[in-house]
């Protein structure tokens, strides 16, 4: 069972803790993210993404934010929930340097999906 997060308080904990905090947002994010995807595929653990991204320079975190989406999408697809190409929205938004919106958008979905 995922957690429910207040997102303005993730938010404001991730800056106040200079990115600290982003980096446990992310982490547990991909865990619920993959906890409530039912995909048989191989799922990348929290830990294991954060690594990548900062093993690349943050280009498989570009990656991740597209396939947080399809997850997210998949997940919403299950429970009968309309569903859009959010990946393109997120990888869009970090692209430009808004990773922080991607996070808050993602988390909003995963609260509503608890």
């Amino acid at each position: 069972m995922i957690q429910q997060r207040n997102v303005a308080v993730c938010i404001i904990l991730s800056i106040v803790t200079c990115g600290i905090y982003g980096i446990y947002w992310f982490i547990v994010l991909t865990d619920d993210a993959n906890a409530v995807s039912m995909s048989a595929g191989s799922n990348t653990s929290g830990g294991v993404a954060f690594l990548l991204s900062l093993i690349t320079c943050g280009i498989y975190g570009l990656y991740w934010m597209y396939k947080q989406g399809e997850k997210i999408d998949q997940a919403k697809q299950q429970k009968n929930i309309p569903s859009s190409n959010s990946g393109i929205l997120y990888l869009i938004l970090a692209v430009v340097g808004l990773s922080i919106i991607s996070y808050a958008l993602m988390q909003n979905e995963l609260n509503k999906l608890a």
